[in-house]
């Protein structure tokens, strides 16, 4: 499942999956738009394509593309790799993850977030 990953993440655009559910609008290098995740009057929520990760400043939400359809559909790791497996016709082999495969898979994506965010 390590290469539908990658694959999933190489091949989609956040901008673009993110745009399919709020309207994103161009600030500078990144995008804003209303967080999807609470309630707000002034845009919070920012998505960097050069990063391929997106950030709400008001709620504390972050992640990549896999996070942003976990988050918003409400679905496991597994079932957002599937879900954008089966919307962007990428293939993806049907197998669980383990709790210490998401253990260890959420704590690295953590920290990459936290890098990329950084950087």
């Amino acid at each position: 499942m390590n290469s539908e990953i990658e694959q999933i993440k190489s091949r989609l655009n956040i901008v673009d999956v993110v745009g399919e559910y709020i309207k994103l609008e161009k600030a500078g290098i990144n995008y804003r738009a209303l967080c999807p995740f609470h309630n707000e009057k002034t845009p919070s929520f920012t998505v960097s394509p050069s990063k391929g990760i997106f950030k709400c400043f008001g709620c504390g939400k972050a992640g990549n593309v896999i996070r942003f359809i976990m988050e918003h559909e409400q679905l496991s790791y597994v079932e957002a790799i599937k879900f954008l497996g089966n919307k962007f016709n990428i293939p993806v082999q049907d197998k669980e993850e383990t709790p210490g495969e998401a253990e260890t898979r959420l704590r690295r994506d953590s920290m990459m977030v936290v890098n990329a965010y950084a950087q």
